[in-house]
């Protein structure tokens, strides 16, 4: 039997890099805790873009191969060991943009079964214990179609398990409040002259701005996290360029790195000073306040 630690979080994305970008300072500040933390990535992004031209051969399962590599080497950067494929390598494939021919695919993952691929999700939660599970809003933050997918499965996996005796205390989306991403654009807008990119996004462009009175908790990075956060986004090499504190995707449009990552809490309650915001995704959650090793539950090895 292995033992894991008494804090315990999943994270559902749908793509390599999503993680990074998304999540790499709360990934790695808890991996650095001793918390567990798993990724659970739905497809290997086999129809992304490539920005280097020295890679822009890669397309399909090539791509997906390349990316599932720059994945493990964004989780070393992190410290997060824990990392899978839902289902298993190439079980779902990227289902491309909204709106195009790929989303006809019935391998993709826009075109699986919801309960079924959720079915195989419940079966890290039952082997993890997770009491916190991280994953998208309602619109996949931007809309994607396995952004959107990866929403339902994660959501539908946290009442099947629950169903099942295995309960997700707390469930968090992805959250950039407005005025910050207000502030950061401001900024970038100064700074851009300055920068190898030519054009800047808008606020519009970062997945899931809400207003700021939606956000129940802020995870603030350190030197290291932050630091770790941006080597991650560095490795997934086909999809990211990064100048700190800014970065860009395919697109060619500069954006903020977020190295302070905030989430709306949708499941569990929350705790907090008064009416502030968490800072803390187990805050309220017993048996894990101020623990940072192991004293959680057994496992089969």
């Amino acid at each position: 039997m292995t033992e894991l630690p008494a804090r315990r979080l999943l994270l559902v994305h749908a793509h390599p890099d999503d993680e990074s970008i998304n999540n790499g300072v709360t990934m790695a500040r808890y991996a650095a805790e001793g918390a567990h933390v798993t990724l659970v990535t739905c497809t290997l992004g086999e129809r992304g873009e490539v920005i280097p031209p020295e890679l822009g051969h890669l397309t399909g399962a090539a791509l997906g191969g390349h990316r599932r590599g720059e994945l493990a080497a964004a989780m070393r950067a992190l410290g997060v060991e824990d990392f899978r494929l839902l289902g298993g390598p190439g079980r779902f494939a990227d289902s491309g943009m909204m709106g195009l021919p790929d989303n006809d695919d019935p391998g993709c993952l826009w075109q699986a079964d919801v309960d079924r691929a959720a079915e195989l999700l419940v079966e890290v939660i039952r082997e993890v214990r997770p009491q916190v599970l991280v994953t998208y809003d309602p619109d996949g933050g931007y809309g994607h179609p396995d952004h959107i997918q990866a929403h339902r499965i994660a959501m539908r996996a946290a009442e099947l398990a629950a169903e099942a005796g295995c309960p997700v205390d707390k469930v968090y989306w992805n959250r950039v409040p407005r005025t910050v991403a207000e502030d950061a654009f401001a900024r970038l807008r100064d700074d851009l002259p300055g920068l190898p990119f030519e054009k800047a996004a808008g606020v519009e462009d970062v997945p899931g701005v809400v207003d700021d009175e939606r956000i129940t908790t802020e995870i603030r990075g350190d030197g290291g996290a932050n630091a770790a956060k941006t080597a991650a986004m560095r490795a997934h090499v086909t999809q990211i360029t990064v100048a700190e504190p800014y970065f860009v995707l395919s697109n060619e449009l500069a954006q903020p790195v977020f190295t302070t990552e905030y989430y709306e809490l949708v499941r569990g309650e929350r705790s907090g000073d008064g009416d502030g915001r968490e800072s803390d995704l187990f805050a309220g959650i017993a048996g894990t306040d101020g623990i940072t090793g192991t004293a959680g539950i057994e496992v089969a090895s």
